[in-house]
């Protein structure tokens, strides 16, 4: 395959629950938005996913294939490094944090004085 997977049910507007007879319905949804005389680029993609849709086999196929680039994606997600450098910004939101610089309300530090 060249290129990035595209994805069926996006093509034909679809969610992967979609029944037999919503597919082939979106599938003629979309042809009538891009007929193959206008439109013949969008046409073969549309077709394709019809095509890739409507044989159980195939669509199988395609669950599995969206299942694996989503667990690709989540996986390169996770391997991302943190950035542990220490910026001065960092230091000021720690030091408000940790301080009483900016406290306005000091009415819960008022005891009264036994004498």
């Amino acid at each position: 395959m060249s290129g990035p997977y595209i994805d069926p049910y996006a093509v034909l507007g679809l969610t992967r629950q979609a029944s037999p007879a919503e597919i082939k319905r979106a599938y003629f949804e979309q042809v009538r938005v891009h007929p193959p005389e206008r439109e013949p680029e969008e046409f073969k993609r549309i077709r394709a996913a019809y095509d890739q849709l409507r044989d159980p086999k195939l669509r199988a196929e395609a669950d599995m294939r969206l299942l694996q680039s989503r667990e690709e994606s989540v996986r390169k997600r996770r391997n991302q490094k943190l950035d542990l450098t220490v910026h001065p910004e960092d230091i000021l939101a720690a030091a408000r944090l940790l301080t009483d610089l900016e406290r306005q309300d000091w009415r819960e530090d008022y005891r009264k004085v036994q004498l």
